[in-house]
């Protein structure tokens, strides 16, 4: 596992989210939206970072595939990389082999961090040491809201599409959480709504788009939201290019104006 310094990294929140296909996207949709936006990303000389788990699969195992194809890009840069943040709660219930076995698998382009109860950083060593074991409903509350607030921390914008709204562990829904973090940091946040779900409801809630009647809002504390409005999405991009975000079912339409609104946002945050 790797632990050198990175580039400046932008937070992904994505999962799947239940009304998917209204939208007429799917699970396979949102992985390519992701490596689209990754491998963007990445050439620009953008680190990503994620909160998620080690399932085969899955989008950490996704993003560590797409690192290993970006090496080979001729923009190759060696400090931009991705980082998993692993939760409390989803680490220690997992054995070690479990563990080595993903690591095996991803060779150098693997950076987990592990992090402790309150969010703080657990050394692989330490971690090691410890005896796997089943998380309860408070420590996943706990380990869940303390890792986004680690990430949300230690990076500098925020992309979220999908998003469950319901069977969510946690104090409420993942990206819902994520964003607001991000929202109240005043960072950077892109709302892609053509997966449905959190990022819909959000979207819907700040005005970008009108409600439908397989609106992905009314989550747990969705409430907190009504105090926000367009512009404090700060992303670098017109309230026009957030609607069009926040509504467009096209991958390539919604690459290209994250691309230009990181690129902008982040050049703006570096002149002020």
């Amino acid at each position: 596992m790797t632990h050198m310094e990175s580039a400046p990294a932008v937070a992904v929140s994505v999962s799947e989210s239940p009304d998917m296909a209204a939208y007429g996207t799917s699970r396979l949709h949102l992985r390519d939206l992701m490596g689209h936006i990754a491998m963007n990303l990445l050439a620009s000389g953008q680190s990503l970072a994620y909160g998620g788990d080690l399932r085969a699969n899955g989008f950490t195992d996704l993003l560590f595939q797409l690192l290993i194809r970006y090496r080979g890009h001729p923009d190759h840069c060696g400090e931009v990389g991705v980082t998993d943040y692993l939760a409390w709660p989803v680490h220690i219930r997992m054995a070690l082999d479990e563990i080595d076995e993903f690591c095996a698998g991803h060779g150098e382009s693997v950076r987990l961090a592990f992090l402790d109860r309150d969010g703080s950083r657990l050394e692989w060593d330490r971690r090691r040491a410890m005896s796997p074991h089943e998380p309860d409903n408070g420590e996943w509350e706990s380990g869940l809201s303390a890792m986004r607030a680690t990430v949300c921390g230690e990076t500098v914008a925020r992309i979220a599409a999908g998003g469950r709204i319901e069977g969510y562990k946690g104090r409420m829904p993942g990206v819902a959480e994520e964003v607001l973090l991000s929202l109240e940091a005043r960072q950077p946040v892109f709302l892609l709504g053509g997966f449905g779900g959190c990022a819909r409801g959000i979207a819907e809630i700040l005005g970008l788009v009108e409600r439908k009647d397989q609106s992905s809002g009314g989550w747990a504390e969705s409430g907190r939201f009504s105090q926000y409005t367009p512009d404090d999405l700060r992303n670098g991009l017109s309230r026009e290019d957030n609607a069009i975000l926040a509504d467009t079912p096209h991958i390539d339409e919604m690459v290209a104006l994250v691309w230009s609104g990181v690129q902008r946002s982040l050049k703006q945050a570096a002149a002020s």
